[in-house]
């Protein structure tokens, strides 16, 4: 177990504040931001859906007063293997956005690295929960 540091409540917090944001709109507006970004509307509402699962997650587990080590390392895969995927949709030819596309698809793929980052930070700091 990792006992919630300052630092860690406030990563998942920002994490959930993040997921919840982009899963809202995501979620809600998936046909305009599709249009914006030639994204299909299916792929963005199922992971609009997906991330008001997750922030509520992170919600729940920023409010524990320990986490379990395992935790903390599958929120970690979880974000970079979400890098990675924004990355390789449109390399690998699952989807053909435009520049807002890719813009879209960087941004998240740069913003979830920072959060596996934050948690791996958060690893390395955190004291062993008695």
């Amino acid at each position: 177990m990792i006992t919630m540091t300052r630092f860690l409540r406030i990563a998942l917090a920002a994490d959930a504040t993040a997921s919840g944001a982009m899963g809202l709109a995501l979620a809600v507006a998936p046909g305009a931001i599709g249009t914006i970004t030639h994204l299909p509307p299916a792929l963005l509402s199922g992971a609009g859906l997906f991330l008001l699962a997750y922030a509520a997650l992170l919600g729940w587990l920023a409010s524990r007063p320990a986490l379990p080590r395992p935790m903390l390392w599958l929120l970690v895969a979880g974000n970079l293997v979400w890098a990675i995927e924004s990355a390789a949709l449109p390399l690998l030819g699952f989807v053909a956005p435009n520049g807002w596309g890719i813009a879209f698809l960087a941004v998240q793929a740069i913003a979830v690295a920072g959060f596996a980052e934050l948690y791996i930070i958060a690893l390395r700091r955190a004291p062993r929960a008695a």
